[in-house]
């Protein structure tokens, strides 16, 4: 029995997935690689949160913090005592020329490091599950990297991956776009032929491939896909939007300060709190960046001078405390319950920060239209590429959490109609369908 492995590597989310292949003529077998959430022995979950923590309370025997990746790295950041550094979404630098290494207490990380921490620790903790991995493996890409301006910034991004999967010990490695994987997992129920259009709606990028699927597709792979494009955005951005409109007005964004010595409150003698601070505030994982010691002796000037202090204040804990995982959970239980409900009701207290807030679905869908536009203009401008009509899509296969947002299932419904769109295995259909097209390009 042959192994093949396929690998999500995914900006919130990665998902291991093992095809056996008794034959050159079947696969026998396609099953999800497990992670332990912590050190009990006993939970275990389909995913690998793509996250790393620092702890700074632990050290190696050279005095550096120890890493933890996965979901043993959000059971350590939540149990520890906020000395530390939480990173998330590194998938989204790959393309960025300027992100080159960041400090860690004090020693300085190339982005290729941190990621391949992550990938050492999500193959140890893969191999205590199933035995050893090998070399091998096929790694799911998206159609258009988060900052990639041209097909020389994929390539750049594409080039660093493959230093941080070597560096972890898959050295034999083919790259493959990830809607292309999703197509793979969805042909496997199919009993005939189709021409489907695979929605993958992931948290830093939304991918979309155009591919005949089925028995007789099967035979030439090579030339049943006929187009792919992709946007580098989704899931972020839609949380992004919640804490731009929700969070940040209540820690102070659009809140004034008076200027150095300003006497009265005047508009004239006092100035709007940066706005770049919110920006960081918009991405969570951007946070650490805002506790650096200049950063925090400006939001302490800040607070003193403030005409709301107490907003100033709760931004301030909300730093200090690393509590941006937590808003971040409170953000993502919204974002959920607006897919099922009209309204949720939003609620992050940890004092003296306290947010709450009324969100209708339809407030959330203005904030995201921009988003949903481009989207929009993405499948227009696939189906309009490879000279597609709409009425010749057979199915609509959508995977990805976002994909669980009422609108942007609008989007396909008001071009494909209801009873084209389908969806399953939101978190691992790519991994899963990567191992099937690792059983192609090995055997």
């Amino acid at each position: 029995m042959t192994r093949h492995l396929g690998l999500d590597f995914g900006t919130t989310n990665s998902a291991l997935a093992i095809a056996d292949r008794a034959n050159r003529a079947s696969v026998n077998d396609t099953q999800l690689v497990r992670f332990p959430v912590g050190d009990d022995a006993g939970s275990f979950v389909d995913t690998f949160r793509s996250v790393l923590f620092f702890d700074f309370g632990e050290r190696d025997k050279r005095g550096r913090p120890l890493p933890y990746a996965g979901p043993r790295a959000i059971t350590r950041y939540v149990a520890g005592d906020g000395t530390g550094r939480l990173m998330q979404s590194l998938k989204s630098q790959l393309a960025s020329r300027l992100f080159t290494s960041t400090m860690v207490a004090g020693r300085p990380f190339t982005l290729e490091e941190l990621i391949t921490t992550m990938l050492t620790h999500l193959r140890r903790d893969a191999e205590a599950q199933v035995g050893p991995l090998g070399s091998r493996l096929v790694c799911g890409r998206p159609v258009r990297f988060t900052h990639a301006e041209d097909e020389a910034d994929d390539a750049f991004a594409v080039a660093r991956l493959t230093t941080a999967l070597a560096a972890a010990g898959f050295t034999d490695v083919v790259f493959e776009y990830e809607p292309v994987g999703a197509a793979y997992h969805y042909e496997r129920s199919l009993d005939h032929d189709e021409l489907v259009l695979i929605a993958d709606f992931g948290g830093g990028t939304s991918d979309f491939c155009l591919v005949r699927v089925g028995k007789s597709a099967r035979k030439e792979r090579s030339r049943s896909i006929l187009g792919t494009e992709g946007v580098a955005l989704a899931g972020d951005v839609f949380d992004s939007e919640i804490v731009q409109h929700v969070v940040s007005p209540a820690v102070g964004m659009g809140s004034r300060y008076r200027l150095p010595m300003s006497t009265s409150a005047r508009e004239d003698e006092t100035m709007e709190v940066p706005p770049w601070i919110y920006q960081k505030l918009r991405r969570w994982h951007h946070l650490s960046f805002l506790k650096s010691k200049d950063t925090l002796e400006l939001l302490e000037e800040l607070r003193k001078q403030s005409l709301e202090p107490a907003k100033i204040e709760a931004l301030v804990h909300v730093v200090t405390s690393d509590l941006g995982f937590h808003l971040y959970k409170a953000v993502e239980r919204s974002k959920i319950e607006l897919s099922r409900e009209q309204s949720t009701h939003f609620r992050f207290v940890d004092e003296p920060t306290h947010v709450e807030d009324d969100v209708p679905r339809g407030s959330f869908e203005q904030w995201i239209s921009p988003s949903l536009a481009a989207i929009e203009g993405c499948i227009d401008r696939l189906l309009e590429k490879t000279g597609t009509p709409r009425s010749a899509v057979d199915r609509v296969f959508m995977t990805g959490g976002t994909s669980l947002v009422p609108a942007v299932r609008a989007i396909f419904s008001r071009r494909f109609g209801d009873e084209k769109l389908c969806a399953g295995d939101e978190l691992t259909s790519v991994a899963l369908g990567l191992a099937l097209r690792a059983a192609d390009a090995f055997s």
